[in-house]
C-alpha cells in the first residue's frame, strides 16, 4: 500500500493570526475554520478539509518560540489501507496516537528521528455530518463496518476541478 499523497501540512508558528495573513497574500489560500491557538487555511479549490494548519508555537526555556513543521499528513485510499497502515505502524512502534477528527481518520506517527506525520483517510463530503463528535477515539472497525473497507475517501475520487 503507498499513499495516494500528501494531503496538509501543519506549522508551529509564533503569531497564527500574522501567519495566516502572510499565506493568504503569498499564496492565495484562505481561512476555512479556527480554533483557539489555530488556524486553518485552504487553496480555494482544495478538495481537503485544510491545506494548511497553523498553530501558535510555545516557549521554550530559553524564551525562543518553537516554530517550524508540526507534521505532514498522508492519504491513503481507503479505510482498509488506513487499517493495514494502523496495524503496520504499531509493529514498527511508529504509531503514536489515531483520532477521529469529524472529516478524517487519522493515525499520528513518529520517524525514526521523532518527526511527526499523519496518515489519514478523509470522508467524502456526501458522508460528512457537521453533527457527529469530532476530535474522538478513533474507532476504525466500526467505520468500516459502517462504511466498508474499500470506499474511496475524499482524495481518492475524480476531482471535480479537473
Amino acid at each position: 500500500m503507498a499513499t495516494i499523497g500528501m494531503r496538509h501540512a501543519v506549522l508551529w508558528v509564533s503569531d497564527p493570526e500574522a501567519s495566516a495573513i502572510f499565506y493568504g497574500q503569498a499564496l492565495g489560500l484562505e481561512r476555512v475554520n479556527e480554533i483557539p491557538g489555530g488556524v486553518f487555511l485552504s487553496s480555494p479549490e482544495s478538495k481537503t478539509d485544510h491545506d494548511l494548519g497553523l498553530f501558535k508555537a510555545e516557549e521554550n526555556v530559553g524564551g525562543k518560540r518553537n516554530t517550524g513543521l508540526y507534521h505532514i499528513s498522508w492519504e491513503v485510499r481507503t479505510l482498509g489501507e488506513l487499517a493495514a497502515a494502523k496495524q503496520r505502524l504499531a509493529e514498527m512502534g511508529a504509531l503514536v496516537g489515531e483520532n477521529n477528527h469529524g472529516v478524517s481518520r487519522s493515525l499520528y506517527c513518529h520517524d525514526p528521528d521523532g518527526i511527526e506525520f499523519e496518515v489519514m483517510w478523509e470522508l467524502p463530503l456526501e458522508l460528512i455530518d457537521p453533527d457527529a463528535p469530532a476530535n474522538v477515539a478513533l474507532d476504525l472497525d466500526a467505520d468500516i463496518q459502517r462504511w466498508g473497507a474499500d470506499r474511496p475517501g475524499r482524495g481518492a475520487e475524480p476531482n471535480p476541478l479537473g
